[in-house]
């Protein structure tokens, strides 16, 4: 299977993007994309996801058509207040799907170190201005494999669980 996914291509842009609309935009497509082509994984990391279209009913619909057993979706963030306040949708989805997701607090002095990227096996995207949404997408292996261990950094040494879901009183 990984041969397969090595060799796949999915039906995405390449390329530079800019600005707010384009980037997700680009979310919007790579997630469709996910579930049409059942990419495996999925790994999204970013300070705040306040600039994402996660809250989208478009976006909980390509979330849940991608969701099942077997399926890995790890999100990570400098905290995930905003996440609660903007995309209820997707903290919906994240309840019922809590056994494929991973969640980690990323434990930084400036939020804006957490890279701002979406990473799948088959296909990354990267913000490398969050503020003004510029940066690349793409295919290339190369792109893939550093951000995939640029992120898995993140995931294994600079960060802790967070964001459950649900809390349970005692």
């Amino acid at each position: 299977m990984e041969d397969a996914i090595s060799h796949a291509q999915p039906s995405l842009p390449a390329g530079r993007f800019e600005g707010r609309v384009a980037f997700q935009q680009l979310v919007r497509d790579a997630l469709a994309c996910a579930a049409r082509e059942g990419w495996p994984e999925l790994i999204l990391s970013d300070a705040s996801f306040h600039d994402w279209p996660l809250g989208e009913r478009s976006v909980a619909d390509s979330l849940q058509d991608w969701a099942r057993a077997g399926r890995r979706f790890v999100l990570v963030a400098a905290g995930f207040d905003e996440i609660v306040r903007r995309h209820a949708r997707f903290v919906q989805w994240r309840v019922r799907w809590d056994h494929i997701i991973v969640c980690r607090k990323a434990s930084v002095a400036d939020p804006q170190d957490v890279p701002s990227a979406l990473w799948s096996p088959l296909w990354v995207l990267q913000r490398h201005d969050p503020v003004r949404c510029n940066g690349v997408a793409g295919a290339e292996p190369e792109r893939r494999i550093i951000m995939r261990e640029s992120l898995q950094e993140w995931v294994d040494r600079k960060s802790t669980p967070g964001f459950p879901a649900s809390v349970l009183g005692l």
